[in-house]
């Protein structure tokens, strides 16, 4: 099973608050904000520490919320938008609960939302690479850009020292102008060239 996302579940009482006042709602969103005050205090640890605190913190806040989500499903229409919330968060209890159980699991998936970002809101300027092989050379960059990132690159530095040495680098050796072999060795490094 895969680890449901807490910021989906937010992103739909918060789309409700909107429309006037609403107390469940409200109240849903405070409590979920309490989870989200017990991540931030712990964001950055590691695993173990996260582990380690999210039984004795997370864990009552969370199960409070569920126990409270399923009351309060009974109190207002299943077709109105507070129900389909309840439903949508009730539904995915057990995934939204694995960030309980694993320290190295993170309570939403904003980070990588944030990281490819770019990509969706260019999405309309991919259909136009121009052909199938510009497309695939486009995706190709994307990914030296992305990989080079992860390996705590500057990109634009890195591509254009890459692009500087491939005239004449042995084509035998091009693995050697891959980023995770520049980030072994140190190359482009808080903007080292060399």
């Amino acid at each position: 099973m895969d680890a449901a996302c807490w910021a989906h579940v937010r992103r739909k009482f918060c789309d409700l608050t909107g429309r006037g006042t609403a107390p469940i709602t409200e109240q849903t969103l405070e409590r979920i904000g309490a989870l989200y005050d017990i991540e931030k205090a712990i964001r950055g640890s590691p695993p173990e520490r996260r582990l380690e605190i999210r039984p004795s913190e997370s864990k009552p806040v969370f199960e409070d919320l569920h126990r409270w989500l399923k009351a309060r499903l009974g109190e207002v229409s299943g077709k109105s938008g507070t129900g389909e919330a309840i439903r949508y968060a009730l539904n995915r209890c057990l995934a939204l609960g694995l960030f309980l159980e694993d320290g190295t699991i993170e309570i939403d998936n904003n980070a990588a939302e944030r990281s490819i970002r770019p990509i969706a809101l260019g999405r309309k300027n991919w259909l136009f690479a121009g052909s199938d092989k510009g497309g695939e050379r486009a995706a190709g960059i994307l990914s030296l850009i992305e990989t080079a990132k992860l390996n705590g690159l500057d990109p634009e530095a890195y591509l254009r020292d890459v692009l500087t040495r491939i005239a004449v680098h042995p084509v035998n050796r091009i693995d050697e102008l891959l980023p995770w072999t520049f980030a072994v060795k140190g190359n482009l490094n808080k903007g080292n060239l060399n």
